[in-house]
């Protein structure tokens, strides 16, 4: 029996499978439950279908709701091709028929894994690398969430307290945020004027030079407004609840980034990943997750940075030449990564703040010089 391949449109509920041998003629089609009963079957079927010839197995995911299925591929020995959903969805334009169904995409990735030879088999992710995915990966909600709180408390405020609103970055000051769990109007904070305001703060946890800046600059708002604008008091429950759900969300952003630095200082290559400029553990779990902590993979720095956005590919045709962009198709998070790291690079390395600061007087914009830096960190090129 000539070698097989066997695509796999996966999904939440149910995988479909197309197996097609060297000519493209499909040998079976099914569809299959997302459970490892299932699985095991379809992987005894097909195996037993080759007999003994080599099968290359081929998925559209590689994480969600694939992940059952290609942990067991993996896990007994099968070459498992990764083809982006969107490859497949553009290579379906080459294919016979407007219409979309499950066998047909299967069909596609299995041909597409049947005819390319520059497929990469997916490796088995080590545990650390998985579980810095999860975490980075919460991380991020976290975050986003606590923008979303923020941008909403100031909001909230602007309606019935402006001044408050201006007063104070709410994003970077703890005092601030505590002051709203207890003081929300105007009156209030004139009732209970500085000194006392500055002790309640105090005894709250803020340093005393802190709490005595957020006092004095919290009243004199207070003492900028008199008129009370309706609906202040729904507004201000709305504000007080607010605040609390921002302090509640660094408090849990704070116990996911300890374990993402325990994590991150178990894994083999966390000396080097940290020892580039600008990347700490926290930028560096989130290399990890994006990379799966193994740089095989990728086999040159040229590689990565493609992979990451990073380079530019050309853009040719007839007599134009030189003709650069930046690639369509990249790792979104780990440009993110990099981009980060250049910026912290710039203000901690010196070799890196030099690099950056030439690129501005060269009259690149800021953010121009930090794409710069960071390719330089990835494809260094030059002195």
């Amino acid at each position: 029996m000539p070698e097989l391949w066997a695509g796999t449109d996966a999904g939440k509920v149910e995988h479909h499978c197309t197996v097609i041998d060297t000519n493209g003629a499909t040998i079976l089609s099914r569809r299959v439950p997302n459970s490892e009963s299932e699985h095991l079957e379809l992987l005894g079927d097909v195996l037993e279908l080759a007999d003994s010839a080599p099968v290359t197995w081929a998925v559209d995911l590689n994480t969600g709701g694939a992940a059952l299925w290609i942990a067991l591929l993996v896990s007994h020995g099968q070459k498992v091709l990764y083809i982006p959903g969107r490859t497949v969805h553009h290579a379906s334009a080459a294919y016979r028929g407007s219409g979309k169904t499950d066998a047909k995409d299967a069909f596609i990735i299995a041909d597409t894994a049947r005819m390319r030879r520059d497929l990469k088999p997916s490796q088995e992710t080590s545990e650390i690398a998985i579980d810095l995915r999860i975490l980075t990966a919460r991380r991020m909600d976290l975050s986003a969430d606590r923008t979303r709180a923020i941008n909403r408390l100031r909001a909230q405020m602007l309606e019935y307290f402006p001044a408050l609103e201006r007063a104070f970055d709410y994003s970077t000051s703890k005092g601030a945020l505590v002051l709203l769990t207890g003081y929300q109007t105007p009156a209030a904070l004139r009732r209970v004027g500085r000194a006392r305001l500055a002790t309640w703060l105090n005894n709250r946890r803020v340093r005393t030079d802190h709490a005595r800046n957020a006092a004095g600059t919290a009243v004199a708002a207070a003492e900028a407004q008199h008129t009370t604008v309706p609906g202040e008091r729904t507004a201000a429950t709305m504000v007080h609840t607010l605040a609390r759900e921002v302090m509640a969300l660094d408090r849990e952003i704070e116990e996911v980034e300890a374990l993402i630095v325990g994590c991150s200082r178990e894994h083999p290559d966390a000396a080097v990943i940290t020892s580039m400029p600008g990347i700490g553990y926290i930028l560096g779990a989130e290399f990890i997750a994006a990379t799966g902590g193994d740089m095989s993979a990728f086999g040159s720095p040229d590689r990565l940075a493609g992979v990451a956005g990073l380079a530019p590919v050309p853009r040719h045709s007839g007599k134009v030449s030189g003709n650069l962009r930046r690639p369509r198709r990249y790792s979104r998070r780990l440009l993110r990564m990099f981009y980060l790291s250049a910026q912290v690079a710039a203000v901690c390395c010196p070799e890196s703040k030099r690099f950056y600061q030439r690129k501005r007087a060269e009259g690149k914009s800021q953010s121009v010089s930090f794409f710069e830096l960071a390719t330089d960190q990835v494809t260094p090129c030059e002195a």
